[in-house]
């Protein structure tokens, strides 16, 4: 008789952790459960006690946080089996193969429930630990964890780590940081701003970028963090290896979980979400292009519609898609009276005020769907529409009130879409000019912002935008009820900083040249007084630098994103002087690299980028490398 030695897998028992702690199982709302998972029957599916092997799980999506407050944080990760992510909301109990995508093959592995530990603590090296705890996880919320880390103190580094219990598999060790109070007077503020990230048309390079040179405190996300299009429709990853997954538009739950998974594959992003607290929004793409309150350009409430689409409704496909969005993302569960709500304010000391809104999905009335844009340009002037419904356009004008009041040096306005008027008949020569998706759709919406900025005296505002692909900097002015001196900027109530994409195309072409890009900026330019730069060529990002004194806005171009790397070139810097309510003159100091700028001179080049033996070169005397 043989004696069969076997070696034992590391297999870890679960000890008692935190269902409710883990925030995804009642993602979007604590007082909506019927939008969550319901706790009472996930844990009467599972025996919480039962061993699983340890080292077969990964956490091949990164670590995050975000949403900081002054005395905790949002901390996220992802712990399973494989990279694969759940199509099903039923954990099914015991073990059963599952094949594993990473290495090509079936383990096996327990469907029960996950303990994970997490810990925060004041040293990169984790010695001097503040908190720690442990919460359950499941292949009901996709095995995502979400937690606020709390007890923590105000404008002050973090670093934490998550932990399958009692073993050595351990995630990267990540880094964040508390905001501070709201009556703390900081003497800066920076942050990096990011919208429209589209895998099969590049790298993520400019969220790595800012990493690379750590130079901001917090990133804000417009939007447009993941796109639901099928490859083909839109981009062609398969010629940079970058075929978003599934290879099909997005409809159902486990599609929206498998782009933005894939998505999270990215190392410039994984990077970013490491290192710094993120504050998102989303736009339209998380759910579908030109969504709203009833429905979005391919999907509407009608029996064709129903019928092409699989037999998906407005709702299915909108619940799938906020549900995802909040397994994955490091944003806090808001308080919800009513409906699907994003929009949030963040009050950092008393220099900024951070007001996030949701001018896609909340309550806004139907948009440009491409078929009917003659009829919303009929009405784009109705007061009855508007861009975020009454709750939250309010809450908006509250907000700002309430800023001005507590003083608050700067109030800076987190818009998906571009607020400044964006007249492109000289470009385009089309005889409906305007965006109408943007808010040039919503004239009644637009006026009511700029009649209670100009009424109340509300100064110091910075607007910001993402969703065109495209750099726009404008003076913020009422037009045709407030005097304007595009020279001067007198009559302005602010400035509006709108940034181009991290990698989506620009809306000319994603192939166009440096020539006929800013030729297009020069008209457009023209067009617009009170628009003072303009630049479609970059893809990029832009930073804000606040201190009481002035915001310095800091735009940065990226050579190419079809290949992974840390090239950027800065392409034009701005200043906002406090109490001046427009951009200093000469406005970008007179020089900017490309682009058209009202007033002042374009010196850049054109960039070449080719190859030698596989290795990218880029020709361009400002190119910095990071």
């Amino acid at each position: 008789m043989k004696l069969h030695v076997l070696s034992l897998l590391p297999l870890v028992s679960v000890t008692s952790a935190s269902w409710t702690k883990n925030l995804n199982y009642r993602s979007p709302s604590e007082h909506h459960p019927s939008l969550g998972i319901s706790i009472n029957r996930v844990v009467k599916r599972n025996d919480p006690q039962t061993s699983y092997d340890a080292s077969a799980l990964k956490f091949t999506h990164g670590i995050a946080s975000g949403d900081p407050y002054p005395n905790s944080v949002i901390l996220w990760t992802r712990i399973a089996p494989t990279s694969e992510t759940s199509d099903s909301n039923v954990t099914i109990s015991g073990t059963a193969p599952l094949f594993d995508h990473d290495n090509d093959k079936y383990v096996a592995v327990s469907k029960s429930p996950i303990c994970v530990e997490y810990k925060v603590a004041s040293d990169k090296n984790l010695t001097q630990v503040l908190v720690t705890d442990k919460v359950y996880t499941s292949s009901d919320v996709d095995y995502t964890v979400k937690v606020e880390a709390g007890n923590l103190k105000p404008y002050t580094t973090y670093y934490y780590q998550f932990s399958v219990c009692g073993s050595d598999n351990k995630s990267p060790i990540g880094r964040t940081k508390t905001t501070p109070n709201a009556d703390d007077d900081v003497t800066k503020i920076s942050l990096a701003i990011y919208s429209c990230a589209n895998y099969p048309f590049g790298f993520f390079n400019a969220y790595g970028n800012t990493a690379r040179k750590d130079s901001v405190d917090y990133v804000v996300h417009l939007g447009d963090y993941i796109y639901e299009y099928k490859n083909g429709d839109y981009g062609w990853g398969q010629s940079i290896d970058r075929v978003p997954l599934p290879d099909r538009e997005l409809f159902t739950l486990y599609d929206y979980r498998k782009r933005i998974a894939t998505y999270r594959t990215d190392l410039d992003l994984l990077a970013s979400h490491q290192q710094f607290p993120w504050i998102p929004v989303w736009d339209d793409h998380e759910v579908a292009d030109n969504v709203y309150r009833d429905g979005m350009a391919e999907l509407n409430n009608t029996e064709s519609s129903f019928i092409k689409d699989g037999g998906i409704s407005v709702d299915q496909r909108k619940a799938a898609a906020v549900r995802a969005y909040f397994e994955w993302m490091p944003i806090r569960q808001v308080e919800m009276d009513d409906n699907l709500r994003i929009w949030r304010s963040f009050s950092i000391g008393k220099l900024v005020d951070l007001v996030m809104l949701d001018t896609r999905n909340y309550d806004r009335s139907i948009t440009d769907l491409y078929w009917n844009t003659d009829y919303v340009h009929d009405i784009s002037n109705d007061g009855g529409r508007s861009l975020m419904g009454s709750r939250q356009e309010n809450w908006f004008y509250n907000t700002l009130t309430s800023s001005k009041k507590r003083g608050a040096t700067w109030r800076v306005v987190g818009s998906q879409i571009v607020f400044s008027r964006v007249n492109q008949s000289v470009a385009l020569g089309e005889e409906n000019p305007l965006n109408y998706d943007a808010w040039d759709g919503y004239l009644a919406n637009k006026n009511r912002t700029l009649n209670h900025l100009y009424s109340n005296n509300i100064s110091n505002n910075i607007f910001l935008a993402g969703d065109s692909h495209a750099s726009w900097v404008s003076d913020l002015v009422w037009l045709d009820e407030k005097n304007y001196n595009k020279s001067t900027g007198a009559g302005s109530i602010g400035v509006e900083f709108a940034g181009s994409a991290v990698t989506s195309p620009c809306p000319y072409g994603a192939n166009i040249s440096l020539a006929t890009a800013n030729n297009y900026s020069q008209w457009l330019q023209t067009a617009n007084d009170e628009l003072q730069w303009q630049d479609l060529y970059y893809r990029g990002y832009y930073e804000l630098h606040f201190t009481h004194d002035d915001v310095q806005a800091n735009y940065f171009g990226l050579p190419t994103v079809v290949s992974r790397n840390g090239w950027e070139i800065p392409i034009a810097n701005f200043t906002v002087v406090s109490g001046q309510n427009r951009l200093q003159r000469p406005v970008a100091g007179g020089v900017v690299e490309s682009g058209s700028l009202k007033g002042g001179k374009v010196v850049g080049g054109n960039v070449t980028v080719d190859t030698n033996n596989g290795t990218w070169f880029v020709s361009h005397e400002d190119l910095e490398v990071l």
